[in-house]
């Protein structure tokens, strides 16, 4: 774990070293004072000259703004540290996602993934820091603070070999009782995260059925969870303070006592008045680093949870990988299942698709169509390798797509979902997503093609018109428009449309797909609808039932031969035939 985290420090190395090195100068520093102190009071006692005094002074305004010194630089290297190693490990996780396959998508799911991109990052942001900086101090505060007591006091200082172990064993039992509850806080967090998700991307769905208020509950109830485990392990660590304070006090009351009577009895031979001062601040000294070292297991305590989740984001293995030497270029746009059957885990039980043999070639339009669960969108996630063949093999342009460089084959192949996303911007930023370098002439072409021309030319802004998160500003069809328009930028050689023209009326549908037969007759088109007019006319339409090719043909062949296809649209015709009659 340490491995594969400390890989992010990178160019913050430097920093990480000197925050450790500055924090001891500082220690030193502190450490030093309160000797040179009881050697002032003591040389008060014996009746010093001012000058004596004034050269004590004078050292040790030094050596308190050395201290000051050293930990300003002590902090702010931390702070460069510490915000650099999150800003970096922020950085690999996000790209070790974007190269993710679906299937490792699915295994995390979306909301843990923001919680260990968010939450757990910070949390080990938070540790690094102390790790670097306090759990570093302390243990030298502690060790040297023991040292010089010793020196100074001999066997008054024998307090603290009593008290540590004390401490030590609390905090042992503190982390113990509290190391589960946060690893089962943090697996909430992810239910949390998810349930808010879920709330503000269906947001409307809630409004429309009035269910605010079981909303409501919902999340009450999942914040409450996290509170109850929260709040017991917040109780277990509380202990933490009154035990310090009571070993604190114990030692000033034993140090106060017994160290007066020694200088009384022995008439300060055996323990002087600044002998028994500066046993009282390095009793601070080490009490407090115990204390400041408590802080630090809790944090790491917790960190370490956090540490775990990130650790298995950076270490998972997209489950898709590019061959040794990946095929750079894709010939056309054929398409070819050769036995192909999948299932989306090994687990599973039955195939999504069984035993599909299918041949397309390059320019033809194919429509496919299918009752809902009939894997239509599994078949066609096959072609872009957005998942992987359990047996059998796909080939695009007569090569298998695992032999291919996948930023290549998904380059030629163009995919619009029903559901596609717009991302904040204007519309002209949207649609260079299918081409960077496109210029405004061929964004005005493409959008000529999927009939979005027009409308965009009503906005105030033109293409410059902004687009909110999601496309919330526009409407279903002109979002799926867009998109289609996006996607005819890459200019492949496969286009698929996941039944996104299913918010479009009939007659803007007809005309998309006439502009497809005029301007991209080299393109091969795959066309999933629910309609039967939208495939009506491609040269062939296949129809899936149930994981399976139930048909193939043409409309005149699949109303002759087909029963499933026949009733399909019938059902969709009924209506206009009793209206003829």
């Amino acid at each position: 774990m340490i491995k594969t985290l400390s890989k992010s420090i990178r160019e913050f190395k430097k920093p990480s070293i000197l925050s450790p090195v500055l924090v001891t100068g500082e220690v030193v520093m502190e450490c030093i004072i309160p000797f040179l102190i009881a050697n002032l009071v003591n040389e008060i006692k014996n009746g010093c000259s001012i000058n004596v005094i004034l050269l004590y002074g004078l050292v040790l305004v030094v050596m308190a703004a050395l201290s000051l010194i050293f930990g300003a630089l002590a902090g702010s290297a931390c702070a460069t540290a510490s915000c650099g190693f999150a800003r970096n490990l922020r950085k690999d996780m996000f790209y070790k996602i974007q190269g993710f396959s679906f299937q490792n998508i699915d295994k995390f799911s979306v909301s843990s993934l923001v919680t260990r991109l968010t939450t757990d990052v910070t949390n080990v942001q938070m540790a690094y820091m102390m790790i670097i900086r306090t759990a570093v101090r302390c243990p030298l505060m502690l060790v040297f603070s023991f040292v010089m007591a010793f020196a100074m006091g001999g066997s008054i200082a024998s307090i603290f070999l009593l008290v540590i172990p004390v401490l030590g064993i609390g905090l042992a039992l503190v982390i113990r009782k509290t190391m589960p509850l946060f690893r089962r806080v943090f697996k909430k967090y992810d239910a949390l995260n998810n349930s808010v998700q879920e709330n503000i991307k269906g947001m409307r769905v809630v409004k429309s059925y009035v269910r605010e208020d079981y909303e409501k509950k919902k999340f009450g109830a999942a914040a409450e969870d996290v509170q109850m485990d929260f709040t017991k392990a917040e109780r277990i660590l509380a202990i933490n303070n009154p035990l310090m304070q009571f070993c604190l006090y114990v030692v000033m009351v034993f140090v106060m006592s017994y160290g007066s009577y020694m200088v009384i009895t022995t008439q300060g031979l055996a323990l002087d008045v600044g002998q028994m001062s500066a046993m009282l601040t390095y009793s601070f000294q080490i009490l407090a680093s115990l204390m400041m070292l408590s802080m630090v297991f809790v944090m790491i305590t917790m960190a370490t949870e956090s540490a775990q989740r990130i650790v298995e984001v950076l270490s998972e293995e997209s489950a898709l990988q590019n061959p040794e030497n990946p095929v750079m270029e894709v010939k056309d746009g054929s398409i070819d299942f050769d036995g192909v059957s999948f299932k989306y885990s090994q687990k599973a039980d039955r195939m999504a698709l069984a035993n599909i043999d299918l041949h397309i070639r390059s320019g033809e339009t194919i429509g496919i169509i299918g009752g809902t669960g009939s894997s239509k969108s599994t078949l066609i996630q096959l072609i872009s390798r957005l998942y992987d063949v359990t047996e059998g093999s796909v080939r695009v342009g007569g090569v298998d797509v695992r032999d291919y460089d996948m930023e290549v084959l998904r380059d030629q192949v163009s995919v619009v979902l029903q559901k596609n996303v717009l991302f904040s911007g204007t519309i002209k930023d949207n649609l260079r997503w299918g081409n960077k370098e496109a210029t405004d002439e061929e964004m005005k072409e493409a959008c000529r093609l999927a009939q979005a021309d027009e409308f965009i030319r009503q906005f105030p802004d033109g293409y410059d018109t902004y687009i909110e998160q999601g496309g919330t500003n526009v409407s279903g069809g002109q979002k799926q428009r867009l998109c289609i328009a996006r996607a005819l930028l890459k200019k492949p050689k496969i286009l698929i449309l996941d039944d996104s023209t299913s918010a479009v009326d009939t007659r803007t549908d007809a005309l998309i797909r006439q502009a497809f037969r005029q301007y991209i007759p080299e393109t091969t088109k795959l066309i999933i609808a629910q309609r039967i007019a939208s495939v009506q006319d491609a040269d062939r339409i296949i129809v899936m039932d149930g994981g399976t090719i139930n048909g193939i043909g043409t409309h005149e062949e699949l109303m002759k031969n087909n029963e499933i296809y026949r009733e399909v649209y019938t059902s969709q015709n009924k209506a206009g035939d009793q209206d003829e009659e």
